[in-house]
């Protein structure tokens, strides 16, 4: 079996090389959605490029661009329960609060059970004060 290439081995990488990557291409989600945006219009379907693509979106604040690759992903692969909960996420950060209940419920339907991360899901704020929030957490429980 051949060996992997060198950059596999992290502590094989030249000193100064990541700075050097950064400097040279730029550093975290930026870099990430210039870099996936054109994988994404040439393999459209590929999932984990749109998964990275749409957490990029995510963190950087671009919200919109986010819930686009949700939806993408949700069709893709609408029998996955966390690609609805996160569709539930992008929803709950555009202030969209029907439609985010709909699909957090969609996800549980679908088999989603991380009650840890849903109670400390920064994403979900804006749900947290609706009824429904509580609703659900319960569903949870007693499943």
């Amino acid at each position: 079996m051949p060996s992997p290439p060198w950059f596999v081995y992290e502590r094989s990488a030249p000193k100064g090389f990541a700075r050097s990557f950064d400097r040279a291409f730029g550093k975290g989600d930026d870099f990430e959605i210039a870099f996936l945006e054109p994988v994404s219009e040439a393999i459209p379907d590929c999932v984990e490029v749109l998964q990275i693509l749409g957490n990029a979106y995510t963190r950087s604040g671009l919200y919109e661009k986010g819930l686009s690759i949700d939806r993408r992903l949700t069709a893709i692969c609408p029998g996955d329960d966390v690609a609805h909960y996160n569709l539930a996420c992008s929803l709950a950060l555009l202030g969209r609060k029907d439609e985010a209940f709909e699909s957090l419920a969609r996800s549980l339907d679908l088999g989603y059970r991380d009650l840890h991360a849903m109670v400390k899901d920064k994403d979900l704020e804006s749900l947290r004060t609706d009824p429904r929030f509580v609703q659900i957490l319960r569903s949870m429980i007693r499943r």
